[in-house]
């Protein structure tokens, strides 16, 4: 099936109902369990999108890392935010995908009016003005475009993390599971750059007494959304 191309037709929406500078959230990293949850913001005004944007999951490596440069001089103005494994434990998933967005928001070189966030749940809040897209990483071009320099900037960290405990795979797998990853953790246990309360910890028979509690007021494990993406 052939992709189809992302639009301007939701930034249209808000530009019409008084939005002059739309940005596009999207992240990457969240069900990892290495590394940090990392959120792109892309501003891209209606120009038409460079050949071949979409949805970073849906290209290839090669076809992402060729085109993150170019989104990079094409568009706006973009930035990246990040949340650290320590404090995805500490904060829980929903605070720390908020976190790395405000720091993504905050590092733009322009204030947005509104925000285009991929998926069904406003994990960002006010004071910005959200609007959730379902899928908006294949539809819009502002949250395409963040997606892929996400992606490609994650994936890189990723490697380089890997360098120094290259038993883990993460230049291949950038910190999910995979049976590399998972053999590894078995036979040598968690680094410092994994998510030690995240529930893959359960099933380390040698290492479980690593895992943490996180105790955060109100969150108790989780939203049920939280808990079907890090595995409880």
């Amino acid at each position: 099936m052939p992709i189809v191309p992302p639009t301007h037709s939701v930034e249209r929406s808000l530009r019409r109902a008084g939005a002059r500078i739309v940005v596009g959230l999207d992240e990457v990293g969240r069900g990892a369990w290495a590394g940090p949850v990392t959120v792109g913001a892309a501003v891209t005004g209606l120009r038409k999108a460079p050949e071949g944007l979409t949805d970073s999951k849906l290209l290839t490596e090669l076809r992402r890392r060729a085109l993150a440069p170019v989104l990079a001089d094409w568009v706006t103005a973009y930035a990246l935010g990040q949340a650290s494994p320590q404090e995805c434990d500490e904060l829980g998933m929903t605070a720390a995908l908020r976190l790395a967005a405000v720091r993504a928001l905050e590092a733009l070189p322009v204030e947005p009016d509104a925000v285009i966030l991929d998926g069904k749940h406003d994990y960002l809040g006010g004071p910005w003005r959200v609007r959730t897209v379902i899928k908006g990483d294949q539809s819009c071009v502002c949250v395409a475009a963040a997606s892929v320099l996400a992606k490609v900037h994650r994936d890189g960290l990723m490697a380089d993390v890997g360098e120094g405990c290259p038993d883990y795979g993460f230049a291949d797998n950038a910190g999910y599971p995979s049976p590399v990853h998972r053999a590894a953790l078995e036979e040598l246990g968690p680094t410092e750059h994994h998510r030690l309360s995240w529930a893959y910890m359960d099933g380390l028979s040698k290492w479980r007494h690593l895992k943490r509690v996180r105790e955060v007021a109100g969150e108790g494990r989780g939203s049920a959304d939280e808990q079907l993406t890090l595995g409880f």
